[in-house]
């Protein structure tokens, strides 16, 4: 049950205020008027639908190039297992790299850290390990491990783009703006349409029903849009794409 108020944070704190606040003071005030909510939907709803569809393709994306990313490195894993010239200690030496390689890689896109430099260090070394070992690694399996070390480099870097940049911060600002503006505007309305004799509950309820909603969408998108923190239903378990030692 806890994993599921992830959703519930100090946003939703504040909406549940305004949505407490707002309606006090409009029914107070008796302030009443009647609006078309078609633009307030428009001004959030499509924004907000916009941003979770991106936050949804990003997370698909992050799958599709993890799952590349650790085939690469088990292939690269087998050409060198199978490599008949190797010694037992090069063996070892190479598959303790390609681990040293996975588990640093994932553990840098758990964290909040967009300096890949030792990321770049750990893929070097495996081609030192290469270059080092030239004469015991024949010319047609070195091709092999190069042609699956590019789809190594270019599932990295897709997903250090997917870890670096994230949905447009002007739009997310945006639509938490409104989100926050939307019981401003909404409560007269809704005051209105049931009207101000009727009990001041029914308005509490509408009100904070909907901001609810509104904020709760908000903040899973939030999770979403960075599936590698560990933070949400919906994050990608990193450790499943991990080599481990047989």
């Amino acid at each position: 049950m806890i994993r599921y108020l992830s959703i519930i944070n100090h946003r939703t704190l504040i909406t549940i205020l305004l949505s407490l606040i707002i309606p006090y003071f409009a029914r107070e005030f008796k302030i009443v008027y009647n609006i078309d909510l078609t633009l307030i939907s428009l001004a959030i709803i499509f924004p907000l639908v916009f941003a979770i569809r991106g936050a949804f393709k990003r997370r698909e994306k992050a799958l599709e190039h993890l799952s590349l990313y650790r085939g690469s490195l088990k292939t690269i894993e087998y050409f060198f297992m199978n490599s008949s010239k190797l010694s037992d200690d090069s063996k070892n030496d190479v598959k303790t790299l390609l681990i040293d390689l996975s588990d640093t890689f994932l553990n840098y896109l758990s964290k909040d850290d967009n300096n890949a430099e030792e990321i770049d260090r750990k893929t070097e070394s495996l081609f030192d390990f290469i270059i080092s070992h030239n004469e015991e690694i024949s010319g047609g399996v070195r091709q092999k491990i190069f042609r699956f070390m590019r789809d190594l480099h270019v599932a990295q870097e897709k997903l250090i783009s997917i870890h670096t940049h994230r949905t447009p911060i002007s739009l997310k600002a945006y639509c938490l703006i409104f989100i926050y503006l939307f019981p401003v505007i909404y409560t007269p309305t809704i005051i209105n349409k049931i009207g101000i004799d009727n009990p001041s509950e029914l308005t509490y309820f509408i009100v904070l029903l909907s901001e609810f909603i509104l904020i709760s969408l908000y903040n899973i998108q939030d999770q979403m849009e960075y599936p590698f923190d560990r933070d949400g239903l919906d994050d990608i378990k990193l450790d499943n794409y991990k080599l481990k030692i047989l």
